[in-house]
């Protein structure tokens, strides 16, 4: 955090995994319905389960693996590889989460069967915990998909609800763009930064009535304040008002161009 961010107040165990449910509501549904799907079918063997105490197995495996699987792309968001590529990256995440998802599988049901962690199982479960790997990365990516959007000043909106968010200390100040960092968001305004906890695809939908638009998967920009907009050797970056460099995914490249930011 910069000289420019607030302090954020330490929060109580309980507040946090609250926090991380709101922000990832859309990933921990994906997980409970794929949990019901599996202990419908009795995977892994699982059939041989009570039916109340396989549900409950399966909720809580999902459950972990979902949260597993949101620490690596947190990870991974960090180092900013394959932001032009999604599909590239949906597969990169797949095998980073593969390998432990296996052994916590292969610990799960070992230790629901009687302790019975017999190497064997370990690999003889490997394939199929690629392919459930596999489809919990896919139906994520695509419930969490934003696709560009661009949002016109309308005459006589009303302001955009998104700015009743500000810190109290950013009131009254203009907004220059939305950065997401992990589970926060970075405000860039006339008055300095600062974070708060929300999710970017939950922020554009608030943001309607500032004239902005998506620049990337991290990234939403109003366009008032954009100091400069410029292509050149292959890549689009915006420079915003108080001097940061905005990357522009080729994801978001033409719609910006129709919209005539370049």
């Amino acid at each position: 955090m910069t000289a420019q961010s607030r302090q954020i107040e330490p929060k109580s165990f309980a507040a946090r995994i609250a926090e991380l449910c709101a922000s990832q509501w859309r990933s921990l549904l994906v997980a409970v319905v794929a949990a019901a799907f599996m202990s419908t079918i009795g995977a892994f063997d699982s059939r041989r389960m009570p039916p109340v105490e396989r549900m409950v197995f399966w909720q809580a495996l999902m459950l972990a693996g979902t949260l597993l699987g949101t620490a690596i792309m947190s990870a991974a968001r960090r180092l900013r590889v394959l932001d032009d590529r999604p599909w590239a990256r949906a597969v990169t995440l797949t095998l980073l989460l593969w390998a432990p998802a296996t052994v916590m599988t292969w610990l799960a049901i070992g230790l629901v069967s009687g302790g019975n962690l017999a190497l064997a199982n370990l690999y003889g479960n490997a394939g199929s915990v690629l392919m459930v790997s596999a489809a919990m990365t896919a139906l994520n990516f695509l419930a969490d998909r934003t696709p560009p959007e661009t949002h016109a000043r309308a005459e006589n909106a009303a302001p955009a609800a998104f700015l009743e968010r500000l810190p109290a200390r950013l009131h009254g100040s203009e907004l220059y763009a939305v950065e997401a960092q992990d589970h926060y968001l970075r405000l860039h305004t006339s008055k300095g930064a600062d974070l708060i906890l929300m999710r970017l695809s939950d922020a554009i939908d608030e943001l309607e009535g500032i004239e902005g638009a998506q620049t990337h998967r991290s990234w939403w920009v109003a366009r008032g304040g954009v100091d400069d907009a410029r292509r050149a050797d292959g890549r689009a970056t915006i420079r915003l008002k108080d001097g940061a460099e905005v990357p522009v995914s080729r994801t978001y490249v033409r719609a910006l161009r129709q919209a005539g930011w370049f």
